[in-house]
């Protein structure tokens, strides 16, 4: 299922591509190539839905459902680059002068072996 949906999802993002590269921009006739303002204002009155930005329109909403739907199955195939492995307690770098160096001991402990070493 999952290999179909990244199939369809590929299909329809092609489709989509060239949908909107066929398309022409609202002012792209003559006189706005020369610095004139195109017979549409920016905010004007659109003319009747094309073939092609119907075909964007659908895509468009199929490419959002499919993208829903790989990102759900994605969540339910548990597949973790990082899962199952186990992890160490983090702890802090030791230098190599720590390395060679043994841990000095505590005052109490000092004196208890102290007392040991006298009785």
């Amino acid at each position: 299922m999952f290999t179909l949906l990244v199939i369809v999802h590929v299909i329809i993002s092609i489709i989509l591509i060239l949908a909107v590269l066929l398309q022409s921009g609202k002012a792209a006739d003559l006189a706005s190539a020369f610095g004139g303002a195109g017979s549409q204002a920016v905010f004007g009155p659109r003319g009747a839905a094309t073939l092609l930005s119907k075909i964007t329109t659908v895509c468009a909403i199929l490419f959002m459902i499919t993208s829903l739907g790989l990102w759900i199955f994605s969540g339910k195939e548990g597949k973790s680059v990082v899962k199952g492995l186990e992890t160490e307690k983090s702890k802090p770098a030791q230098t190599e002068v720590q390395k060679q160096t043994k841990p000095q001991k505590s005052a109490q402990e000092k004196t208890e072996t102290q007392n040991q070493n006298k009785n």
